[in-house]
């Protein structure tokens, strides 16, 4: 019981420091494109850099947060941002994801996942001896 609820309040964590993280940068790039000649078609490849640099942070937060199993912890923070998105766009728009949304939200969870494998393996002391 214990475990699950370590896991829980992890991948809470991971999920918070992802949508934080995505506020912030939806405030700058806004500010970007009020005060300079910026196009917004020219900011995909880079909205979508640091989306995926997001995931990775959410995931090594929720991994660090956790100290173990950070697969499935990251795997976990990346899924629940993915039904996030989901529930909104399901929700608010009346749409499903396409193709290529799922796709980018599969490769979204692998890189929280992999965000996560690191936040544990950084954050928990060695208690390997040589």
């Amino acid at each position: 019981m214990e475990e699950s609820k370590s896991f829980g309040s992890a991948v809470l964590f991971g999920v918070i420091a992802v949508f934080l993280l995505l506020i912030i940068s939806s405030f700058i790039f806004s500010l970007i494109l009020r005060f300079t000649s910026t196009q917004e078609s020219s900011l995909g490849i880079v909205t979508t850099a640091i989306t995926f640099i997001t995931l990775f942070v959410g995931g090594f937060v929720s991994g660090g947060k956790g100290k173990q199993k950070g697969w499935l912890i990251g795997s976990l923070t990346g899924i629940l941002y993915t039904l996030i998105i989901f529930l909104f766009q399901y929700l608010g728009y009346d749409s499903l994801f396409s193709v290529e949304q799922i796709i980018y939200h599969v490769c979204y969870i692998l890189t929280a996942m992999m965000g996560g494998i690191l936040g544990v393996n950084i954050t928990t002391p060695k208690t390997r001896s040589v």
